[in-house]
């Protein structure tokens, strides 16, 4: 491929991951409609799910959302009871993040979105961890040029 051709769009790997992005949020919203969760909402209660408590900050480097974009969304999930934010007692500036047990609850009925979702991808159980892999490779390589 010569250097005109990169230009192009089919040839331009962000975009094809950008599209690819928009298009699983896409497959991805009659569930989390139903549920009464944003995409980003869902990415919290995941890794809260995971991890159960976490910092603020933790949150968002797991996310790779800054505190300007986290804070309103952690607070909105908080007033819809779906977590709780408490200070540590040694020191102000570091807020804990945990789910509420409506919170935990919200998880059993998630569950159905990779159950009804993933089977469109079109790929088989090693052609998704392949290309799970390489993407978090990629991330992995875009970060030590950008951090």
């Amino acid at each position: 491929m010569n250097s005109e051709d990169f230009l192009k769009l089919d040839n331009q790997l962000c975009f094809a991951i950008y599209a690819c992005s928009r298009e699983i949020t896409r497959l991805y919203r009659p569930i989390l409609d139903k549920l009464e969760l944003t995409y980003p909402q869902f990415l919290t209660l995941t890794v809260l799910w995971e991890y159960e408590r976490l910092t603020v900050k933790d949150i968002g480097e797991l996310l790779y959302l800054d505190s300007g974009t986290l804070t309103p969304m952690l607070k909105r999930m908080e007033a819809m009871d779906l977590l709780s934010r408490v200070r540590a007692s040694d020191d102000e500036r570091k807020v804990f993040v945990e789910l509420t047990s409506k919170g935990i609850k919200l998880r059993e009925d998630a569950l159905e979105l990779p159950e009804k979702c993933i089977p469109h991808f079109g790929l088989g159980k090693g052609e998704y961890m392949d290309l799970l892999f390489k993407m978090n490779q990629l991330i992995g390589n875009l970060q030590k040029v950008t951090r």
